[in-house]
């Protein structure tokens, strides 16, 4: 096939959204753990954090600074801590899935 802009674009686009598909099984299951894994962990910390009302002022924006230096640290494909980074960010994912989650159950 002929390499024409049309055809670049339809395969970056392919690329953007289906990317995932061509993954292993490997990275495709550690993946889903990860992010199911963020979920579990923190709802529980959600719903104790709730429960107990103490600490919100600290503990809020020590959540949000831990969160955006996950998503800043973000290595290159090539590094070694990549794999890492991609299952911490996973977990990351997952935690802010379970926030908005239970700001849709409390009403806010």
């Amino acid at each position: 096939m002929q390499k024409t802009n049309f055809s670049r674009i339809t395969y970056q686009l392919n690329n953007l959204f289906f990317g995932f598909l061509s993954d292993t099984w490997k990275t495709k299951s550690i993946g889903l753990i990860s992010v199911l894994s963020g979920y579990f962990l923190f709802a529980n910390f959600l719903t104790k954090f709730i429960s107990e009302g103490k600490n919100e002022l600290i503990m809020v924006p020590i959540i949000i600074v831990i969160i955006e230096i996950i998503i800043r640290i973000k290595p290159s494909s090539n590094s070694k801590l990549y794999y890492i980074w991609t299952v911490v960010d996973k977990l990351r994912i997952g935690a802010i899935y379970a926030v908005i989650l239970e700001a849709f159950k409390l009403g806010s």
